[in-house]
């Protein structure tokens, strides 16, 4: 003799159906507009630049945010700290941000703001422990964004 169970709930099944039909449609419904115009992600990117450069030239849409990750040096008593980093114009990239940490690094984002050329300097300088001397030399690291 077969045993029927009678009246045992299927919600589990159901919900996963239902689930998957509005994944399905929450995921069209986002990508139809930009599908449907052709147009293209216009996301706000990060630009990061380091140590290394120093000199270089760099491009940001408006509305990106430039990072700066300047790290110190530390060798033979001697710590090589850098400043802040600073915006010729912060018309063009605004310091939305900044600071060194106790070991003589610096950070610093700058916003994209708008279109046009800024220089975005910083200094490295010289930090000694006791007994040691510094040579009396700072360092300049300079980079130029282009901001179109």
């Amino acid at each position: 003799m077969a045993v029927t169970r009678v009246g045992k709930p299927r919600y589990p099944v159901m919900i996963k159906k239902l689930f998957a039909v509005a994944l399905v449609t929450a995921l069209a419904a986002g990508a139809a507009p930009a599908a449907a115009h052709g147009q293209a992600s216009n996301r706000a990117q990060r630009v990061t630049l380091t140590n290394s450069d120093n000199g270089r030239s760099a491009t940001a849409n408006t509305g990106d945010d430039v990072d700066i990750r300047l790290t110190s040096v530390r060798e033979n008593g001697l710590t090589y700290s850098w400043s802040v980093p600073q915006s010729s114009n912060p018309d063009v990239a605004r310091l939305a941000n900044g600071g060194t940490t106790p070991d003589g690094s610096a950070m610093a984002t700058f916003h994209a703001e708008e279109a046009g050329t800024v220089t975005i300097t910083a200094t490295r300088h010289c930090r000694h422990d006791p007994g040691r001397v510094c040579p009396s030399v700072m360092t300049p690291w300079k980079v130029t964004v282009s901001v179109e």
